[in-house]
């Protein structure tokens, strides 16, 4: 009787207070997404494509981490452990499978301006001696990693403290133009930093606005000091590396395995270098002594936070901005989902922890993304085996780099770029934004983006809005030729506020984007709306006349909706268009030239529906 009633009496429990397992298993998987995909690896399938991914990307990791800590004003072996840590924290909580987190070229941009500031090149002689006993580095060195690991730090919290507030919505408002404009601006960058070493001039440290044409200046101005050694080498570098990047491109169908050519040139500059001492013959820069090992962690120093804070929000916005659009770029191509909030947490620890390692901002980069595209990754684990040639290369490998000459370094760099600068073509697109971060570098693109948001909500009030239609169905009884009578259903949507990229347009799906075209305030689109993209006997028609303004994010997603609904053989027509959106969407997008798209009203474009029905 005793156990009877101790058995109803735990039923009871159990019913008034379930277990909270099964919810900390879920909270544990959301939070650790390795937990989720871990377990179901394919050994067989998904092995050897991640570790061919791994050791091209750890080429990549390690050239552009020597290089970046330079562009940070650190010690280049700062580089690599910049490239190590963050890849291992973003596997284990990042939720994109081909992004390679590790340093980045517009956060080590905004670390330095951070690091020149603080401890400038002039303290350098009062601060030889080494006493900080971080792997025989002078407290000089020191002293410029502890500035770039406190701006990592706190950019990394500010990061966190996002994800803690669900900020990962807002990321809408840097749109697909601006970050493009970041990146390839930073591109340029990157390239204008690489020039002293491409041409083997001595120079001082240029920064502050207009300091992208201030360094060509200086270039020019003495341009009799080029080493024709460093200038000769260079060109030879670029030329092999874009030759046979294109060849691995061309038969990379053919060939299982390519071409590891940026390791190839940097084994053979090294020990060309070693066996002809070029470094005293030629007068040729090299990259100098790498330490081995790893240092035990110390705590960023705290008492410069409030002087980096501005270099921190540029690390925690800018690095996260474009980190999440490669990570949403990879979902898409690969068909998964990607928590905006989880990239928050997943980068904000992928600087907050690594900076008690000394190492330096860290964000997701376009140029090794597309490398684990090129290579067939399949998940992280191509990003953790690349840590293992990492940790290799810092123990074993990495003083064997003193002899590699900084032109070849900076060629590969420069090479690397090509994906970036790429995006050049489309400057009519980011034109604003890529000449501000030319002219005023990362920090300014901040500003501007929350200047052009200011003016966008600044306007919303006073859109001129247009009595506000609801959106109608309307359907036509038409005589075929075999007298049967067909219904057709014709939808019309109002737009009745300006079409920027404040607009909500992230998370939907395709056949619900023409309800984002109602104003801000009639409401939220519904299941009926949604399915007017699949009706093979419907048709779309929007109504223009209440938009006031537009940007080239707006007009990207009205031609996605036109172009979506086409798909589904679906007629799209636009009514009351003024005669700049008119030419924006033809200049923008791929309209057909065989139907008339574009009408005077409402009321012309029913009557060429029911005019080609009857016809």
């Amino acid at each position: 009787m005793t156990g009877a009633k101790r058995k109803k009496k735990s039923m009871l429990w159990s019913k008034m207070h379930p277990p909270h397992y099964e919810d900390i298993k879920r909270w544990c998987r959301r939070r650790l997404p390795i937990l989720e995909w871990a377990p179901h690896y394919n050994l067989k399938e998904n092995l050897l494509p991640d570790a061919v991914s791994g050791i091209m990307l750890a080429v990549q990791q390690v050239t552009q981490g020597l290089a970046f800590a330079i562009l940070s004003s650190v010690h280049p072996v700062f580089g690599l452990y910049g490239s190590l840590f963050p890849a291992i924290i973003y596997a284990i909580f990042g939720m994109g499978r081909h992004v390679a987190t590790g340093t980045f070229a517009l956060t080590s941009l905004i670390s330095a301006n951070a690091v020149e500031r603080l401890v400038p090149q002039s303290s350098q002689n009062l601060t030889m001696q080494s006493n900080s006993n971080v792997l025989g580095l002078s407290d000089f060195e020191v002293q410029r990693i502890g500035v770039a690991a406190a701006v990592s730090f706190l950019g990394g919290v500010i990061q966190v403290a996002m994800f803690v507030l669900q900020l990962g919505s807002v990321t809408f408002l840097l749109t697909e133009p601006v970050i493009s404009a970041m990146t390839t601006g930073a591109a340029t960058h990157v390239v204008t930093s690489q020039v002293k070493y491409l041409l083997g001039i001595k120079m001082p440290y240029i920064s502050g606005p207009l300091g992208f044409f201030y360094i060509y200046a200086y270039v020019f101005e003495n341009i009799k000091s080029v080493r024709l050694e460093a200038l000769l080498l260079s060109l030879l570098s670029i030329v092999v590396l874009v030759l046979v990047k294109e060849l691995n491109e061309q038969f990379k169908r053919k060939i299982k395995v390519v071409l590891p050519v940026d390791l190839v040139l940097i084994v053979a500059a090294s020990f060309a270098c070693y066996c002809t001492n070029m470094e005293s013959t030629y007068g040729l820069e090299v990259v100098g002594h790498i330490p081995k090992g790893i240092p035990p962690p110390r705590v960023p120093p705290m008492n410069i936070f409030s002087a980096v804070i501005t270099e921190a929000f540029g690390v925690a916005l800018v690095g996260y901005a474009a980190s999440l659009a490669l990570a949403q770029g990879s979902a898409k191509k690969f068909k998964y989902s990607v928590d905006d909030n989880q990239e928050f947490l997943a980068h904000g620890l992928s600087n907050v922890i690594p900076s008690f390692f000394f190492c330096i901002p860290s964000a997701a980069a376009m140029g090794r993304t597309a490398g684990l595209y090129s290579t067939g990754a399949k998940t992280q684990v191509a990003c953790l085996i690349s840590c293992i040639f990492i940790l290799i290369v810092i123990y074993a490998i990495g003083p064997l780099l003193y002899w590699l000459p900084m032109c070849v370094l900076a060629s590969i760099i420069v090479v690397g770029r090509k994906g970036m600068l790429i995006q050049f073509r489309d400057l009519k697109n980011i034109g604003i934004t890529y000449v501000f971060t030319i002219c005023f570098a990362a920090n300014v693109d901040c500003c501007l983006v929350c200047l052009y948001i200011a003016v966008v909500i600044g306007r919303f009030p006073r859109a001129k809005t247009l009595s506000i239609k609801n959106m109608k169905e309307m359907e036509f009884k038409v005589k075929t030729e075999t007298d049967d009578e067909t219904l057709q259903q014709v939808k019309i949507i109002s737009i009745n506020n300006p079409l920027v990229f404040l607009n909500p347009l992230d998370d939907i799906s395709k056949c619900e984007q023409n309800t984002l075209l109602n104003s801000l305030s009639n409401g939220n689109c519904n299941e009926e709306t949604a399915q007017c993209c699949y009706n093979d006997k419907s048709a779309l028609i929007l109504d223009c006349s209440g938009l006031t303004f537009f940007d080239y994010s707006g007009v990207s997603m009205l031609v996605e909706v036109y172009m979506d609904c086409k798909d589904q053989n679906v007629d799209v027509l636009l009514a009351n268009c003024t005669a700049s959106l008119i030419k924006a969407m033809k200049y923008y997008g791929n309209l057909d030239s065989e139907k008339p798209v574009f009408f005077e009203s409402v009321s012309a474009a029913i009557s060429n529906i029911y005019s080609n029905k009857v016809s």
